[in-house]
């Protein structure tokens, strides 16, 4: 839709272009030549000088930034100025300057400056830069959004994340932060004398979770490729060639539907170690987030309300998944072992439910809807039936439950571990089933042979402890956002009409 208003301001600006090129300006430079400091650097030092009684009133510096605001008050203009490290008022008196004010007066918010003057605090108390020189470093050509009203609508906010970041300090955080806390697992892991790798994006076999793939073609292979749901068979492989502990940061491609958890690409953190199980991998992730949380956030309390606390150190809660779900839904699953019986005993109960569904995917439905919401303090959920987890070890002395735990937060899924099946006839027997689910059930979800994988674990696969742990939740997590698309920079849209 055309809007008029920025329509005129797009022509005037263009207008005014063509008057600084006429200026002999370059509206664009390459580079600009300067000792520059940021902002904020700046700022500190000021800051310091008043409070050490230095004086650095003579001094120039240099910074550069985007014109944020623009006031004018007869000769006199002030400016703000942001770059990524904070803002800054500037000062231009005419009579007191060599600087052209007609120059001045093609400049408009949303311009890219550098400028060089001397630092001091006016009446009002604001630290302030007196300008002595002034460069145009970018001409912007449409108006950024409004100053006071700022950026609120949301799909704008997430299909022009620059404007965004422009115009939300709060965005441009969670962003500096993410980035922060992936740094933080990365050193958490290396720390621990794990090995970092990267594993293959595009696959023969979408294998290794419960999801639908995207699917490609290569040229000159001539062959269907898929985008990974998971990296785990690919890691797996490394601990057979004898990488005892293995880590992979790393984006994972699902095509499934988009909600406040989910987004069809997302980043996951997995890792294995070998000759342990998950009771170690446990231990791990706990102290993991708290590692991370203390690291980033200075802290391991998350605040959930205005006067409560979540506290994210050592030891969670391990709760037994079976006891859970009769405890909170009034059903025991061992007693309802076919979908039929399941989705009556759910409907029953007031669950939403489909007996045309696996009855894996009927029992996590189940957890879903009666248990993961009230899981607000961090808590592990142990030892599920094997029908929802292929690829993951029985417990000794039983033939229906298997070493899993999933960890969750604010009743939200944070981490899924394994102490991983290394039985290579066990794991052949289960893809098979996992086919059958698919071809006879319809369940376009559950995972694929993978024959590869298969014969790289007959060669021997030590016994393992593994974890995937999602990184964008952990990010909600740590910057108290209760929407994925807050902490991804560019999450996926609908197409515009």
């Amino acid at each position: 839709m055309e809007n008029p208003s920025e329509d005129r301001i797009i022509k005037d600006r263009i207008e005014k272009l063509e008057k600084i090129k006429s200026l002999n300006i370059d509206p664009y430079p390459s580079r600009w030549d300067s000792q520059r400091k940021s902002i904020g650097e700046i700022i500190d030092l000021f800051i310091e000088s008043e409070e050490s009684g230095k004086n650095i009133s003579t001094e120039i510096f240099s910074i550069s930034g985007r014109i944020m605001a623009k006031r004018g008050m007869g000769k006199v203009v002030f400016f703000d100025l942001k770059d990524q490290t904070g803002k800054i008022q500037l000062h231009y008196k005419d009579e007191e300057n060599d600087i052209s004010k007609e120059f001045l007066d093609l400049l408009d918010i949303g311009d890219i400056i550098g400028v060089d003057g001397v630092i001091f605090r006016t009446r009002r108390g604001e630290i302030t830069l007196d300008l002595k020189k002034i460069v145009l470093l970018t001409k912007s050509i449409r108006p950024l959004p409004d100053k006071w009203s700022g950026l609120k609508d949301n799909e704008i906010r997430y299909r022009q994340r620059y404007l965004d970041l422009i115009s939300n300090d709060e965005s441009k955080e969670i962003a500096i932060k993410r980035s922060k806390i992936v740094s933080s697992v990365r050193n958490f892991m290396n720390n621990r004398g794990f090995l970092e790798v990267e594993t293959p994006i595009l696959v023969d076999i979408p294998a290794g979770g419960r999801a639908i793939p995207f699917e490609t073609f290569h040229n000159t292979l001539d062959k269907k490729l898929f985008l990974r749901i998971a990296t785990e068979l690919h890691l797996k492989k490394l601990i057979v060639g004898g990488i005892e502990k293995v880590y992979e940061i790393g984006r994972l491609f699902r095509n499934e539907g988009i909600d406040h958890d989910h987004n069809p690409e997302f980043t996951t953190m997995e890792s294995y170690e070998s000759y342990e199980d998950y009771n170690t991998v446990m231990k791990m992730v706990e102290d993991l987030v708290s590692f991370v949380a203390k690291e980033v956030n200075g802290t391991t309390k998350i605040k959930i309300s205005e006067d409560k606390y979540i506290d994210l150190s050592p030891p969670w809660d391990r709760v037994d998944l079976r006891e859970t779900i009769i405890k909170n839904t009034g059903i025991d699953f061992l007693e309802f072992k076919t979908s039929d019986l399941l989705s009556k005993k759910m409907i029953e109960k007031g669950y939403v439910a489909d007996s045309k569904e696996a009855w894996g995917v009927l029992l996590d439905r189940l957890i879903s809807q009666g248990v993961e919401t009230k899981l607000i303090k961090p808590t592990f959920l142990l030892d599920y039936p094997i029908e929802m987890s292929p690829l993951a070890k029985l417990k000794p002395g039983s033939k229906e439950i298997v070493e899993r735990f999933e960890a969750f937060v604010l009743g939200h899924e944070l981490a899924n571990a394994f102490s991983e099946l290394n039985d290579p006839i066990d794991q052949r027997n289960r893809f098979i089933e996992q086919e059958n689910l698919r071809k006879n059930v319809g369940d376009q979800e559950a995972d694929r042979l993978d024959e590869d994988f298969l014969v790289s674990i007959e060669h021997g696969m030590p016994p393992t402890g593994g974890l995937g742990i999602g990184i964008d939740r952990l990010v909600m997590l740590l910057t108290e956002q209760d929407q994925i698309r807050e902490v991804l920079l560019f999450p996926q849209l609908r197409s515009r009409e």
